[in-house]
């Protein structure tokens, strides 16, 4: 049997779960692998060799999985890493994985499943194929691979790990390289929480989540409340894995009982906004009422949201109400995946959660606060007969939303640590980003310049740029894309195409430092990928080494220890107590001195003064309902008095009130006064009045619609003139006469009445409304006035009338 040169010697991190004695050791010839041999079992049999021997303690080398759970969920995926501690190293491993109780000799006793993170430094073994080993044989100090748990039922498992550093196995049945993990049971049934992985993606990636309402009468028709269903705003956040707003097993936060209870998200956008750099983008929605709506008539509900590195999870809640303390939501919904891209879309139907805040089991059931406050789960389809939900078979509640997640862009440098040349790299971007030419006809370019060198020198990534020039644009309402392009790459030398140089891997990540207090080193290595074709060697540093600190106020003679924990409750009642609080010794002095750090603190507390029997109170009674049937209102709750007043004076409330919010009013519209009435539109015979008002306040809420805006009537001032006029007419034709015989007509003008000289008409002003009916306004005014004029003959005239009376 043919077997690879990194097989022939190597040794092994044997990732176990079993509690037998189990070492990896130089592979066997192929007669010691038959079939007689059982299943991998020569593995779990051999015994350490080499020129030290075994070795016990392995202190230096550590076996972790990520999170350090003690439980493991069947199902989900784990990354788990074996390390040294500088300035220790190994050069070979292998991984196993079996069941508790099993010694591998069928393929029925392994457990779960390895997946390859880097292939150039692991990969399964030939003869062995649930076992992962290395794949090149090379001074290491750190690997990871994820590991996939069994389906339910496996019970618990031992991680067990060696290491061969140079020619001498270490191995430990117990300790650092020993990890012990059991199945996780299952909360009422919910999903646990999946294991928040490390991400590893590049940039930012800018996302729409769309919020589907299915929650109707047609879908859901037990007592489905008709008159006020709705969802209350939608509030959430993009966030890191130190924040979760809320989750299943978890007990609700003041904001999140306030969505659940009042439908208020004030309190809850508080809480996120408190988080700081924890967070980075808010998402909110509007409320919708009503609940449900045909989406030809009103579109879904979306927001956009943008996640990064470390802030690459999403959750939102929204209440759906009435209901006691009922909501839908996502929550830690990871948008990294594995191969360090941005998870492209996210399509997740919803069930209603429980808050347990309020012990409430119908939509409009009366508030009655759970005390104590219960844990937030799912709601299930028998959890009361009068829940609207209830399926005496225990059948699935059907989904009441759905929500969808969408990427809408990607910003910055797309990377993946997966593929390691830069043919992999743009390969990865390239099935995401179409390099489709999108520039419209009417956009006129140069062609594109050659690529730049690249900003890299080295085999980091980095990136060139290519530019154009935009000669003419055609259409000015059609905009024009842009004029630079970029791309990745590595520095000259590094790509798979240049064999006359050498090729390097990525660094790998720098080692913990090499002391635990004060000042130490740390280092990381990089390994020859490709060696030059001419043969040369290499000159191209293969280890760093930096300086590193750890807790610079540490001394020999000094201990860490933790933060204070939160101080216990009193331990009296009533009147004067104590209570305590603690704090752990992480590390103990170096000299092997005691700590001398204080690690239990004690003070006085006051409590209440007590009040035996002068104060005998029944319980408090239910909360009333709110005072008002919409917007803001209050409640209150009693207490009797159950002890004689003889017995001395009590000064307990007996009336607590609090403040409660139901869904908003309906507000009409309001409406300002009336204006004056214009002037008649004309000088005699039939014209019109006009007069407006404006919108003080639209209607909001499902109130009454605004009235007109502008109305008009006729009026009639007199009879114009038919026949040859009156005297002031055949006065004013004698004078306009007089004056063409004194040469004096070209002065005047067509606006002059009698006695007097007018101005031409102003320009009309600006519209005083832009829709719904304003008016304008234009002036004439006296010039000259002579002195034969009659007061009324040369008053000032103005114009009124309507315009924009289009609807807004």
């Amino acid at each position: 049997m043919k077997v690879k040169r990194s097989e022939m010697w190597r040794a092994g991190v044997l990732l176990l779960f079993t509690g037998c004695v189990c070492a990896s050791v130089p592979e066997e010839p192929a007669d010691r692998t038959s079939p007689s041999d059982g299943y991998c079992s020569w593995i779990t049999r051999a015994q350490p060799h080499g020129a030290g021997g075994r070795r016990e303690s392995t202190s230096e080398f550590r076996l972790r999985v990520e999170g350090d759970p003690e439980h493991y969920q069947p199902g989900s995926t784990y990354r788990v890493t074996l390390y040294a501690t500088n300035p220790a190293y190994f050069r070979g491993f292998t991984l196993i994985a079996l069941k508790e109780g099993h010694n591998g000799d069928q393929e029925e006793d392994y457990a779960g499943n390895f997946q390859i993170i880097d292939e150039e430094d692991t990969q399964f073994m030939t003869s062995c194929p649930p076992a992962v080993t290395e794949s090149t044989p090379r001074r290491r100090t750190r690997i990871q691979v994820f590991w996939t748990a069994p389906p339910s039922g496996h019970g618990c498992v031992l991680l067990k790990a060696s290491i061969v550093q140079r020619k001498i196995i270490s191995f430990q049945d117990e300790g650092s390289l020993t990890k012990r993990m059991c199945e996780k049971e299952s909360l009422y049934g919910e999903t646990t929480d999946k294991p928040l992985l490390d991400c590893c993606a590049c940039g930012t990636a800018k996302y729409r989540v769309t919020f589907y309402g299915n929650w109707s009468e047609k879908l859901h028709p037990k007592d489905y409340p008709r008159r006020a269903n709705h969802w209350s705003a939608l509030i959430g956040a993009s966030h890191s894995k130190n924040y979760i707003l809320w989750e299943y097993g978890g007990y609700a936060s003041e904001g999140v009982k306030q969505v659940a209870e009042l439908g208020s998200p004030v309190k809850m956008e508080e809480e996120i906004r408190q988080k700081g750099d924890e967070v980075l983008t808010v998402i909110k929605m509007k409320a919708q009422w009503p609940a449900w709506q045909p989406l030809n008539v009103r579109a879904a509900p979306s927001a956009e949201f943008s996640v990064d590195r470390t802030r690459h999870l999403m959750s939102f809640l929204t209440m759906l109400g009435p209901s006691p303390d009922w909501n839908v939501g996502l929550s830690s919904e990871d948008l990294c995946t594995r191969e360090c891209g941005w998870v492209q879309k996210v399509v997740q139907d919803l069930i209603p959660w429980d808050a347990g805040t309020d012990s409430g089991v119908s939509y409009e059931s009366p508030n009655k606060s759970t005390a104590p406050q219960e844990k937030i789960r799912p709601l299930t389809s028998l959890d009361h007969p009068q829940s609207p939900f209830y399926d005496p078979e225990g059948g699935a509640i059907t989904p009441v939303a759905r929500l969808v997640v969408e990427r809408i862009a990607r910003k910055g440098e797309q990377c993946n640590i997966v593929p390691d040349n830069v043919d992999d790299i743009v390969a990865d971007i390239a099935q995401e980003e179409k390099e489709e030419d999108d520039t419209p006809e009417t956009c006129i370019y140069s062609n594109w310049s050659p690529w730049s060198a690249c900003s890299s020198s080295t085999c980091e990534k980095g990136k060139r740029m290519r530019q154009r020039m935009l000669k003419a644009q055609l259409d000015l309402s059609v905009p024009c894309p842009h004029t630079q392009d970029f791309e990745p790459c590595i520095g000259p030398g590094c790509s798979d195409e240049d064999s006359s140089t050498c090729m390097m891997s990525e660094w790998i990540t720098w080692s913990p430092c090499s002391v635990s207090c004060g000042s130490g080193l740390r280092s990381r290595e990089r390994y020859v990928k490709q060696f030059p074709d001419d043969g040369f060697a290499c000159t191209h540093p293969t280890e760093e080494t930096e300086p590193c600190t750890v807790n610079e106020e540490c001394s020999s003679s000094s201990c860490l220890v933790t933060e204070w924990g939160e101080w216990d409750a009193c331990s009296a009642t009533c009147g004067l107590g104590m209570k305590r609080r603690e704090r752990m010794v992480k590390m103990p002095p170096s000299d092997g001195s005691i700590c001398g750090a204080e690690v239990v603190e004690v003070e006085k507390c006051m409590m209440p003064e007590c009040h035996t029997i002068p104060c005998l109170l029944s319980p408090w009674s239910d909360w009333s309902d709110c005072s008002v049937t919409c917007g803001k209102g209050t409640r209150v709750r009693q207490r009797m008095l159950k002890s004689a007043v003889e017995l001395g004076e009590c000064n307990e409330d007996l009336e607590q009130m609090e403040k409660c919010m139901l869904p908003e009013c309906p507000m009409d519209c309001i409406m300002s006064e009336w204006s004056e009435w214009s002037e008649c539109s004309k000088s005699c015979g039939k014209g019109h009045l006009l007069r407006t008002r404006m919108i003080t306040l639209e209607p909001q809420f499902g109130g009454d619609p605004c009235p007109e805006v502008t109305q008009r009537k006729t009026c009639k001032i007199k009879k114009c003139n038919q026949g040859a006029g009156n005297n002031d007419e055949r006065k004013r034709r004698k004078e306009d006469r007089k004056k063409r015989r004194n040469k004096q007509a070209g002065e005047e003008t067509a606006d002059e009445l009698a006695g007097c000289k007018m101005k031409s008409w102003s320009g009309w002003t600006d519209c005083t409304k832009l829709c719904g009916g304003g008016i304008q306004e234009r002036l004439m005014t006296a010039k000259k006035r002579f002195k034969n004029a009659q007061l009324t003959s040369c008053k000032d005239r103005k114009e009124i009338r309507a315009c924009n009376v289009h609807p807004c």
